[in-house]
């Protein structure tokens, strides 16, 4: 039974990571993109368009980190 329950852990880390990922990988992809043409209309305000870009993309890729939180807790806790 022990065979089953690591296997399942295993399979719900990938599954987490796999999930997990995707999200903030579109957001910060969507991000940089929609920065790019920002600064494109108004190269005047690129210092600040950055910054903000980069608080926004450092909040989107927290929800990675906690699934690479989770997903370690599955790998080495079970």
């Amino acid at each position: 039974m022990s065979e089953i329950v690591r296997a399942a852990a295993l399979l719900g880390a990938g599954l987490c990571m796999g999930m997990g990922a995707l999200g903030p990988g579109l957001g910060e992809g969507f991000t940089a993109g929609k920065a790019c043409e920002s600064i494109a209309r108004s190269p005047e305000n690129a210092g600040l368009i950055t910054r903000t870009m980069l608080v926004g993309q450092a909040v989107s890729e927290s929800t990675g980190i906690y699934s690479l939180v989770i997903s370690l807790l599955l790998i080495f806790a079970v």
